[in-house]
């Protein structure tokens, strides 16, 4: 059966939080709808050992976020991607809220709110601040989530290799493409 959704990681030397975030994705209800992609550079053998037969594996060579999430795409089979960096839980009801986003036609992809798990005062103002200027500009970032469906991946070039802020480049670059959603969970 051809997933309707690949979930795609890229990981650089992050062998731990990747096996955190594994697990949580495998108790998402829907995964069973969904591939997911770990494409990833640096520690192979902690890697492999986080993946554990959980995920397809790469090691594409290339060592930007951009280039691992471009390598994920590439191989990817589902109709929609889904970003989510190696250290980032999404919501519970994750997929259905992508499903039901994506079933406007109009929507091109979007992203989640974020929120550190910490209960730090600091990390808790800089979410605030965050809240204020993704809600305003729509401008998202990778830790955040970032979903899209293929096509409109492949058609807008995927990620350009930035150094940093390719996340906010492409997030750019699909506003203007269409409709782009922030989930509010």
């Amino acid at each position: 059966m051809t997933p309707w959704l690949s979930v795609v990681i890229p990981t650089r030397n992050d062998a731990a939080a990747l096996a955190r975030t594994l697990d949580h994705l495998l108790g998402l209800p829907g995964m069973e709808g969904a591939e997911i992609i770990v494409a990833a550079a640096g520690d192979p053998g902690g890697t492999e050992r986080a993946v554990d037969g959980r995920a397809r594996l790469l090691q594409p060579g290339g060592s930007t976020r951009a280039q691992l999430m471009n390598a994920g795409a590439a191989v990817a089979r589902g109709r929609a991607l889904f970003f989510l960096h190696a250290d980032s839980f999404p919501p519970n009801e994750a997929l259905a809220l992508i499903a039901r986003a994506l079933a406007d036609p109009r929507v091109v992809g979007g992203a989640f709110e974020h929120l550190f798990v910490e209960p730090v005062w600091s990390l808790r103002a800089i979410t605030w601040i965050n809240r204020v200027r993704y809600r305003l500009t729509r401008n998202y970032y990778g830790d955040q989530g970032l979903f899209v469906r293929a096509d409109v991946f492949h058609a807008l070039g995927g990620y350009r290799d930035l150094a940093l802020m390719e996340d906010l480049d492409f997030a750019q670059r699909l506003k203007r493409r269409g409709r782009s959603v922030l989930i509010r969970t």
